[in-house]
């Protein structure tokens, strides 16, 4: 386990426990929790957490702040998804679409890191920002090649899809069927774990897991150490013998690929893109919030983050419903609590989570963790044992 994590533990019990559940729930989510709806959050949480982390080493560990990020994902979703559009749904497509998205990332990544990251701060995002506009008016106006606003719709090879069946039963020998059942869950469970959706699922869970350790690696290395330097003290690292420039130029373009790799899955995962749905600003600011709300440096943050996130803009709309509903005899809280005003509370749950745990939640529970350590040795250190052989009879 020390290998696995690089050395890098949660470093607090509540946490630990949160990231087991989260993990837990996602490996067994097609089994536990059947229906579309369901598949598209457990899918989307996977896809923004590899997003997340990708943008986590950026702002986390560099202080890089760039509004190109959502860019880079849809390069990779754009890439793969013109691939299997003009090559055909096959494994080919998909290498094509997956080897173009990461180089075409990179490239650009790399552009302009070299000629913007020797700006400082809001200037860099400010070249980033305009960036990212003027390739989302490049994609809506190369109507013919990349669908426009209209977007692009296209096929993943059959046994990726819905329709494809791998086995009546996912344990052979195994009768899900009967062991569910004859009800509507029973079907819709069955649906889930037969079709091809799930071996998609399982491929952007397992690439989420192997993007997390493998950052916790890289962040964890000389190499890491060196960014973390630098978001201390970029000068004293520059003093210190270290070429920033360098560093930062080779985090961006590592960022800029993990965020491509995850369009291109997200892409497959969808099998429909568009402007609005893969380049958006609205996209940004998600990342963005999802890598503040979970801990920035952490990279454990983009599990927490993420999960809370996804969830809260998924099913929010319906609790407030719920409540709506329920408070119905009041007039003012059933107006404050209309499903329409939904973006209005997940607001306010940001502004609460800012509020309440200033350092992300990851960043909080493990300072808390610490304090509780410290008070532990000052009051052992206070009230030493008694040594039996020392006490008087």
């Amino acid at each position: 386990m020390h290998r696995l994590l690089s050395g890098d533990y949660p470093r607090s019990a509540v946490l630990s426990t949160l990231v087991v559940v989260i993990v837990l729930a996602l490996a067994f989510a097609p089994f536990l929790f059947p229906g579309p709806l369901a598949y598209r959050t457990y899918s989307s949480i996977c896809l923004f957490t590899m997003l997340v982390l990708s943008y986590d080493i950026l702002l986390g560990y560099t202080r890089i702040i760039s509004f190109a990020h959502a860019m880079f994902y849809g390069i990779g979703a754009y890439a793969m998804a013109i691939a299997l559009r003009d090559i055909g749904p096959n494994w080919t497509a998909m290498a094509v679409g997956m080897t173009a998205g990461l180089t075409t990332a990179l490239a650009v990544a790399f552009v302009i890191a070299l000629f913007s990251l020797r700006v400082r701060a809001v200037f860099f995002a400010l070249v980033t920002l305009a960036v990212a506009v003027g390739f989302m008016t490049l994609v809506s106006k190369l109507y013919t090649f990349t669908g426009g606003e209209d977007g692009i719709a296209f096929q993943v090879p059959f046994v990726l899809g819905p329709g494809y069946t791998f086995t009546e039963s996912p344990v052979p020998g195994f009768d899900l069927v009967g062991f569910l059942g004859s009800g509507d869950l029973a079907g819709s469970v069955f649906d889930v774990r037969t079709s091809g959706a799930l071996l998609v699922y399982y491929v952007l869970f397992v690439a989420a897991i192997g993007v997390f350790l493998a950052l916790l690696r890289m962040m964890n290395s000389p190499f890491g150490r060196v960014c973390q330097a630098i978001r201390e003290n970029e000068f004293r690292a520059e003093a210190l013998g270290y070429r920033t420039v360098v560093f930062r130029t080779i985090n961006v373009c590592i960022s800029a690929m993990i965020a491509a790799f995850a369009g291109a899955l997200a892409a497959v995962s969808l099998r429909y893109i568009s402007p609005d749905a893969v380049l958006s600003f609205d996209l940004m600011v998600n990342i963005l919030l999802m890598t503040v709300i979970g801990g920035m440096g952490t990279l454990y943050g983009a599990i927490v983050g993420t999960t809370l996130f996804v969830l809260a803009e998924t099913y929010l709309q319906s609790l407030l419903a719920l409540a709506h509903d329920a408070s119905a005899p009041l007039p003012l809280l059933a107006a404050m609590l209309d499903p329409e005003r939904w973006y209005l509370w997940l607001g306010v749950l940001f502004v609460l989570s800012v509020y309440f745990f200033p350092r992300g939640i990851v960043g909080q529970l493990r300072a808390r963790a610490r304090r509780r350590a410290h008070r532990r040795a000052t009051t052992d250190a206070a009230n030493p044992p008694q040594n039996p052989s020392e006490t008087p009879g």
